[in-house]
């Protein structure tokens, strides 16, 4: 078992800093303003069961390696799109080299490989980078089209 520990993000709303535990019930809110905050979390081969399939709202897992090129470039782009979206996913990022169990469980051909859990179960996926606006959309179709 992991010990929980939890990211600081600013809010996007009115700028205070707020602690936001990797595994919670429900989703975050800024202590001050009670907006949504973006939820972002590291998680691998122990943690992530806890972190990503148990989240009560669908979680975009970002599965990358620190050598691979274009992983550099969609990181920020996700958290682009989770920050735009907070509230309504949890970004969980995964470094396929240190958590194989998970890279064979997703089948992982090419990083960066993108999927969108909802209840643990994959109701999306992508390989390949892409700018955060064709992100947000597929992420807000996955999503959309998953609530239909």
């Amino acid at each position: 078992m992991s010990t929980m520990q939890a990211t600081t993000v600013s809010c996007p709303h009115c700028g205070r800093t707020n602690r936001v535990p990797v595994a919670a019930e429900g989703r975050p809110k800024c202590g001050h303003c009670k907006q949504p905050l973006p939820w972002m979390a590291d998680a691998g081969d122990d943690d992530f069961t806890e972190v990503a399939e148990r989240a009560d709202i669908p979680v975009v897992v970002d599965l990358w390696a620190t050598w691979c090129g274009p992983c550099r470039m969609v990181s920020p782009a996700l958290e682009k799109v989770a920050t735009d979206l907070a509230g309504r996913i949890k970004l969980v990022k995964v470094d396929v080299d240190k958590n194989p169990r998970l890279s064979q469980r997703f089948e992982v051909q090419a990083v960066p490989t993108l999927l969108i859990l909802d209840q643990g179960e994959t109701v999306a996926r992508q390989a390949g980078a892409a700018p955060a606006p064709v992100l947000r959309q597929w992420v807000e179709q996955s999503i959309s089209a998953r609530k239909g």
